[in-house]
């Protein structure tokens, strides 16, 4: 169990009791607001190290909730919510969510995610992870170095910078916007065009099975997750 601090803001009781059983032995403690006020109060007295935020809220609207408390806080916000709009995914996402989760949603999915969430809140970690073994694949970013099955794999520059973007942002959901600036620098263009081409290309190289990705997942219409097996 991790020492930290998570804040559910929701109304619905019934998902606060969800999200609480399911982190129930991952962090220390956990506090709960009912309202998007309340959320932003609790956020800024108590300092947690992640927020899980609805966007239905009965004060204000979500994306309202999480630009106010990005304002002042860089702790990860995973947006947990039954809407379905890939815009309104990418919008939260760009304006300063780290991650967005459906409901109804898998609980094994959701710890995952909020592991990996909490872990790269800790820059002395992911130094740590600087060199990654994931069982057939080995990443060594510092030296940059990667190994499929114990060969060298050659990546070209634009396929290492998608990676490294990748590594340093593991388990959260990236939008094609976020990526494409991250990778080429520059807000014109069409994002999902670019990466379409070099996330393949890079799956082919890293994924045991290119057609069936483990590693580089896609979120249809919003962008792409990395995540690191358990």
């Amino acid at each position: 169990m991790r020492n930290e601090t998570v804040l559910i803001v929701d109304d619905e009781p019934q998902i606060r009791r969800a999200v609480r059983n399911a982190l129930r032995d991952e962090v220390a403690r956990i506090l709960e607001a009912e309202t998007g006020q309340q959320g932003i109060d609790l956020a800024a007295a108590e300092r947690p190290a992640l927020i899980v935020l609805d966007l239905g809220l009965p004060d204000r609207q979500g994306i309202d909730v999480c630009t106010e408390i990005r304002r002042w806080s860089n702790c990860p916000i995973v947006v947990l919510s039954a809407r379905h709009s890939d815009l309104e995914k990418a919008a939260l996402l760009d304006s300063g969510a780290d991650d967005y989760i459906t409901k109804p949603f898998s609980t094994l999915e959701f710890t995952a995610r909020i592991r990996a969430h909490l872990r790269r809140a800790h820059p002395e970690e992911a130094a740590a992870e600087s060199r990654i073994d994931l069982g057939h694949l080995m990443v060594d970013a510092g030296a940059r170095k990667v190994l499929k099955d114990g060969e060298a794999v050659h990546l070209t520059p634009i396929e290492w910078d998608l990676l490294r973007a990748f590594l340093a942002q593991a388990g959260r959901t990236l939008t094609h916007r976020q990526l494409f600036h991250a990778v080429w620098g520059r807000a014109f263009g069409d994002p999902q065009q670019y990466l379409r081409v070099h996330v393949a290309n890079l799956r082919r190289k890293i994924e045991q099975d290119a057609l069936r990705p483990r590693l580089i997942l896609t979120e249809p219409g919003v962008g792409y997750r990395f995540e690191i097996p358990a």
